[in-house]
């Protein structure tokens, strides 16, 4: 984190010039995450943004070959900061079941915003996660793309997290399978308690999410 001398590492390859060298590449950042979560990713174009930060289309493109690469990276710079957030959560948590716990806690919850970084809105970013992680997964050139190491850090937080799995029950046949479900289920959850919301069982009162996923791992161990 900016504060304490960590760097948040995205793969080079998404990035023509690393938006975080430059006032003018934190500016397309920031400005990226509000109008995708704004308008939808469908509508954003580099011609809207770049007159969003008061710059030209081309300006943009000096950072990022396409939209899709863009919403990559911050996708990829979302899962670098959960990882990050894992580690120095669960790392002096001596006990498997508290640690699982945590971590399930951490990977479902509405996200803050973290004053460490000033040009990225966390919140706002887990958003753009919710409603828009699909078109950076489910399209044509994932193999490809995953070939390159887009994926990675994801794939490294469910790893983290399906070793806690079998640090409970070393016998679990399925513990990739049971956090992935929990990730892209708690997402479809946000995103029907926004949208949808008789497909779901929000409450103001409580974080249903979170509890519903807490107990489906637990009892799914037991």
């Amino acid at each position: 984190m900016e504060g304490l001398g960590i760097k948040l590492i995205v793969n080079p390859n998404l990035y023509n010039k690393n938006p975080e060298s430059s006032d003018l590449g934190r500016s397309i950042i920031s400005n990226s995450i509000e109008m995708i979560l704004e308008h939808g990713f469908e509508s954003f174009t580099f011609k809207k943004l770049g007159a969003a930060i008061g710059s030209n289309e081309s300006s943009v493109y000096r950072y990022f070959d396409n939209k899709h690469n863009l919403l990559m990276y911050l996708i990829n710079w979302y899962w670098s900061w959960m990882e990050y957030r894992l580690v120095f959560l669960t790392n002096n948590i001596s006990d498997p079941k508290e640690k699982l716990e945590t971590a399930i806690t951490l990977l479902v919850s509405l996200v803050k915003e973290d004053d460490q970084f000033s040009f990225i809105n966390e919140s706002k970013l887990q958003w753009v996660l919710i409603a828009e992680s699909g078109k950076v997964y489910q399209i044509n050139l994932v193999d490809e793309e995953n070939q390159q190491g887009f994926y990675r850090t994801y794939k490294r937080v469910v790893q983290r997290v399906s070793d806690m799995i079998l640090d409970i029950n070393p016998n679990y046949e399925f513990p990739h399978m049971l956090v992935s479900t929990i990730v892209e289920g708690a997402n479809h959850q946000r995103f029907f308690s926004e949208h949808l919301p008789s497909l779901t069982d929000y409450d103001e009162k409580k974080d249903c999410v979170v509890s519903f996923y807490t107990q489906l791992v637990l009892n799914t161990l037991n």
